[in-house]
């Protein structure tokens, strides 16, 4: 069984990609993501506040307010306080890329455009075989519009593909007013990769403290549907790669997301709940379901159940919500 895929322009062994974690901060840990069947790995994100470059989006969010609230500061964690620095972060690509022989994709994460040009430049010399690009915004401020915040994305895209040869990947939000005008606009701007999408991690309440606090909640299976749609309905209508990052936990999560069109799946919470190990699982399953059903590869499979390819186009749009809503019956 051909399990091969090609994504950002690497032939990868396989599907399945680990995705940004705390898993990739060893090369221990990046070696044994090979050794389960993982066919690349993103890193973790290097943190724009990282970079330690003034800008405006730094100086203006980190400090604005402090003055009067004391305690708003502390929502930041110290810079020290980081798993590493910039330059720990290129060294442990290099040594990565000396210990395994997948790929490597550096990840930026970050609100401007600041820094990132030039760290993105040591990270493809340190030897990173791409880029993925986190652009983690939050516009709270009401007198932004949403044609500013396309504009952000579109400039630090724009940005880091002057200053780098090797493939870039950007990580998008759901939040668009239009995603898949915003998708065609980041495919002609020189992404070659589309991820979607980029789980903004939401805070909670604290009603015992009366205190906002930063809780992580994995993903599971569920969350893949809104990924699943968009990835159906952009392939075949942007000339980027897609990936799917959000919910993707079982083999059958794999096939859904390659039969919507993404060239790759990638995993993160389903390692993190039960072990690297479940990757040659997944993988072991995903052969079974294409033999099964006399599949001789990965690429045969993409796209096949892609709005571009679906018997009912309207079932990625509103005929599917009215169809959904009324299939649903209360109990007596």
């Amino acid at each position: 069984m051909n399990l091969t895929t090609n994504y950002l322009g690497m032939l990868l062994k396989n599907p399945i990609v680990a995705s940004s974690s705390p898993l990739s901060h060893s090369v221990d840990n990046i070696r044994r993501l090979e050794d389960a069947g993982a066919a690349a790995v993103v890193m973790y994100s290097l943190f724009e506040e990282q970079i330690g470059f003034d800008s405006y989006y730094i100086d203006h969010h980190l400090t604005q307010g402090i003055d009067s609230y004391a305690e708003s500061i502390s929502y930041f964690p110290d810079m020290q306080s980081y798993n590493v620095g910039p330059d720990e972060y290129l060294n442990l690509i290099r040594r990565a890329k000396e210990a395994v022989g997948i790929p490597i994709i550096g990840s930026l994460n970050g609100a401007s455009v600041g820094g990132w040009t030039d760290y993105a430049t040591l990270i493809e010399e340190a030897g990173a075989d791409a880029i993925e690009l986190n652009v983690y915004y939050l516009p709270a401020n009401t007198a932004i519009k949403g044609s500013d915040v396309e504009a952000l994305y579109l400039d630090i895209l724009s940005a880091v593909r002057e200053v780098v040869t090797i493939p870039v990947a950007i990580k998008l939000s759901p939040f668009f007013s239009s995603i898949a005008n915003m998708a065609s606009c980041l495919s002609e701007h020189g992404a070659d990769g589309l991820v979607l999408f980029n789980r903004f991690y939401q805070p909670d309440f604290d009603l015992e403290n009366l205190e906002v606090a930063p809780r992580l909640v994995l993903s599971n299976s569920n969350e893949l549907r809104l990924p699943l749609r968009w990835v159906a309905i952009l392939y075949g209508r942007v000339n980027a790669d897609l990936a799917i990052t959000s919910g993707v936990h079982t083999s059958q999560d794999v096939v859904k997301g390659l039969m919507a069109g993404a060239k790759v799946t990638m995993m993160a919470s389903e390692l993190l709940q039960n072990g690297v190990r479940r990757i040659g699982q997944v993988l072991n399953e995903l052969v079974t379901w294409l033999s099964e059903r006399e599949y001789e590869s990965v690429t045969q499979m993409i796209g096949a159940m892609s709005q571009k390819h679906c018997a009912e186009p309207a079932a990625f749009e509103r005929a599917n919500y009215m169809k959904t809503l009324q299939s649903y019956r209360p109990l007596n």
